[in-house]
């Protein structure tokens, strides 16, 4: 029999209960009746559209502390306009989205090998034949898979269409079963361990096509947040993940041996932030599902920012936009760069072995193969088992780096402002038709230099002198050369340019090149552009409306800015990534590392693109001294000029009819263009250069800040 003390701590439980939401009707009719649109109660909220449409209709319901400011606002609008009449009805419930199969997938030979930690690829699936929709239920069942899509919601690429990704790319898993994917698509998923999740999963049309007719689809990808987590048995939070990357969940986790006991595998990265369960791939077909932790850091702050913390549908959509333009993501952005060059430009593809009876996996030209290629020992960085006993120096192309000397500075001084310029996405403009090298160094002595062939140089570029208020172009400290050294064909090539005669000593040389990261550089390109626009900052604007645009960005969707800071990451550290140093506390010098063993571990493409990404902003700063103006400092893709005026307008050059003056820097969204990274005094970057600070790192906060009125 219940006991009265039973009772009241039943009652004073529910007493202590968070203060429901009325009910959805009423939410609309509130907002209503203050005259207040879904677009408005987002920015309030500090959201989207789609969330608020999601709190109308009961989708979901807001987490603190949006709660409690929902709440609050619903209060005083009940206040202000009280119900009157009969209680508001309920809308209707959206039609169940009709499940579709996935389709047949036919088999063909593997198209490329995987990676020594990946699951074995599968035979590239042929284009799936049209399949009708199975007709809906007449309501909405309650079992797994029932899906819902709001009436609002629209597909928004064209692989949304095929019916075996008709969910998109990837899913995001809330703590109560709820998954979220394209278009505020809504699922209930009922799987309660990771094996469940992993078999569910791949019953669902969860995927993307293939990004190139030699490559093979992506996998899905579950985002987990960390109720997700916690619910299929996983710690929230992957003790000391924040210190150390690498960290995962040891092999006697009980997560970890649930798997194997299901038969399922682990890469051998095991089961950390990004994680891959899989098994061997069964009649052509691919077996495997990517998992992502987000409290584990899945998604970095610095390549996504705020995105982690926000809705689930806010990830979804940003992550699905991401997938669209881009890629699936398979790890930190940096590894997403380097995937997608492989994803573009597949080593192998399909072919006709010579009996006509079978297919064999043949090289597919102006790709990197199958196989690692070492590079030359001036290439190699100084753990590399070629560097050991090599006592010839090393190729340095790096990002500039630079102060200008304040000896040479004289009018500047009077200038009252110091702006910053930031090189829209330099690298991603520098890969753009750079031929690299497609295979083994070949060493020549004494070779006559052509500026055509990606090699390594050893040359003396060190009686080359140049206007001391610049930057040498040779070196990424800036300062002149001071004997021979290794340089790569770019920067050889612009002392040519510059010219000046050079006696190659020897070099380093690929006689076989292309242009290997040309579909890397066109994707990401419109990747940029496309998200600019969504950010309402598109090509052709005149500089005052660029500039306006620009500053609107700051207060824009957050969901879409994390999207463009990813893309952004993604050019950048792909070709970081290029040159993975040896990692861990075990490691010893000499020794070779797991990133050796890819073909994409090439530091001589990296040192390619930085090499070219310097000499293009030593060009327009040479143009620009032949007006008169001077930078101050220049790192990586950021350089700062003294200016009249606190804004570019009154310091960029323009021809006389009031164009930009061709080989100058330049505002505008596309990559190797500019934007305003930020304003200081004159005499603040001054103070600092004398205190052994670079102004180019610190303007865009500063040490600092300089409050400016008026300007352009």
């Amino acid at each position: 029999m219940v006991t009265q003390d039973e009772l009241f701590a039943a009652v004073d439980e529910l007493a202590d209960e968070e203060p429901q939401l009325p009910p959805p009707a009423e939410r609309v009719r509130l907002r209503e009746a203050a005259g207040v649109t879904q677009a408005r109660l987002a920015q309030a909220l500090k959201t989207t559209v789609q969330t608020v449409k999601n709190y109308e209709s009961a989708r979901t319901n807001p987490r603190e502390p949006r709660l409690s400011a929902y709440q609050r606002l619903l209060a005083k609008w009940a206040e202000k306009y009280p119900a009157s009449g009969a209680a508001p009805v309920p809308p209707a419930a959206p039609a169940p989205m009709p499940m579709v199969p996935a389709a047949p997938v036919s088999e063909a030979p593997a198209v490329a090998a995987a990676p020594a930690d990946e699951p074995e690829p599968a035979p590239a699936p042929a284009p799936a034949a049209a399949t009708a929709p199975v007709s809906a239920p007449a309501q909405a069942p309650a079992r797994s898979g029932a899906a819902t899509r709001r009436p609002a919601a629209r597909k928004k690429a064209a692989d949304a269409d095929d019916p075996r990704y008709a969910h998109g790319p990837l899913l995001v898993l809330d703590g109560d079963g709820t998954a979220y994917g394209r278009g505020g698509l809504v699922l209930e998923c009922p799987a309660r361990t990771v094996p469940q999740l992993v078999e569910w999963t791949l019953a669902q049309p969860v995927g993307a096509p293939a990004l190139n007719r030699n490559g093979r689809p992506s996998d899905p990808l579950i985002v987990l947040t960390a109720q997700a987590a916690v619910q299929l048995g996983l710690p929230e939070r992957l003790e000391g993940h924040e210190q150390r990357a690498g960290l995962r969940l040891p092999e006697d986790h009980p997560v970890v041996k649930q798997i194997g006991r299901a038969k399922w595998k682990l890469t051998r990265r095991g089961f950390g932030p990004w994680a891959r369960v899989y098994r061997p791939a069964k009649a052509g077909q691919r077996q495997c599902v990517q998992l992502a932790v987000l409290s584990w850091g899945a998604l970095d702050e610095r390549s996504w920012p705020g995105l982690a913390a926000g809705e689930p549908e806010e990830i979804a959509r940003a992550l699905t936009r991401y997938a669209d333009l881009v890629i699936t993501p398979r790890g930190g952005t940096a590894v997403n760069g380097l995937e997608l060059m492989t994803a573009l430009r597949p080593p192998t593809r399909p072919a006709r072995d010579e009996s006509g009876n079978g297919w064999v996996s043949a090289h597919v030209p102006g790709s990197l193969g199958t196989q690692p290629v070492d590079p030359a020992p001036p290439e190699a960085t100084p753990e590399h088992p070629l560097a050991q006993g090599w006592e010839h120096g090393f190729l340095h192309e790096e990002a500039y780096d630079w102060t200008r000397d304040l000896e040479t500075v004289s009018t500047e001084a009077a200038m009252p402002f110091a702006i910053g310029l930031d090189v829209n996405a330099a690298f991603l403009a520098a890969a753009s038709r750079t031929p690299v090298g497609l295979c083994a160094p070949v060493h020549v002595r004494r070779p006559a230099f052509d500026k055509k062939v990606p090699g390594s140089w050893l040359v003396d570029l060190s009686h080359i002198e140049l206007d001391p208020r610049l930057p040498s172009p040779f070196t990424p400290s800036g300062e002149r050369p001071t004997g021979p050294a290794w340089y790569q064909t770019h920067t050889v090539a612009y002392a040519v340019e510059l010219g000046h005669n050079v006696q190659i000593r020897e070099a380093y040389l690929r006689p076989e090149y292309g242009a290997f990261l040309d579909p890397w550089h066109d994707r990401l390109k419109a990747a940029l552009l496309d998200t600019m626009a969504d950010l309402g900052v598109t090509p052709g604007m005149d500089d005052a409306a660029f500039l306006a645009a620009m500053d609107r960005v700051k207060e824009a969707d957050p969901a879409t800015r994390a999207v463009l800071a990813a893309i952004k990451a993604t050019a950048k550290g792909g070709i970081g990534k290029l040159q993975s140093r040896a990692r861990g506390l075990n490691y010893v010098r000499g020794e070779r590392w797991p990133e050796l063993e890819r073909p994409t571990w090439r530091p001589d493409i990296r040192a390619a693109v930085i090499s070219k990404a310097r000499i293009n902003m030593h060009r327009k700063m040479r143009t620009m001294a032949s007006l008169g103006l001077f930078p101050l400092g220049v790192l990586s893709d950021c350089v700062v000029y003294p200016s009249p005026t606190a804004g570019p307008l009154g310091l960029l050059p323009s021809t006389g009819s009031g164009k930009p003056l061709p080989g100058a820097f330049r505002l505008g969204v596309a990559p190797g263009l500019v934007k305003l990274e930020g304003v200081q005094t004159a005499e603040w970057a001054i103070d600092l250069i004398e205190q052994g600070g670079n102004p180019a790192e610190l303007i865009k906060g500063g040490g600092h800040s300089a409050v400016l009125d008026g300007g352009e």
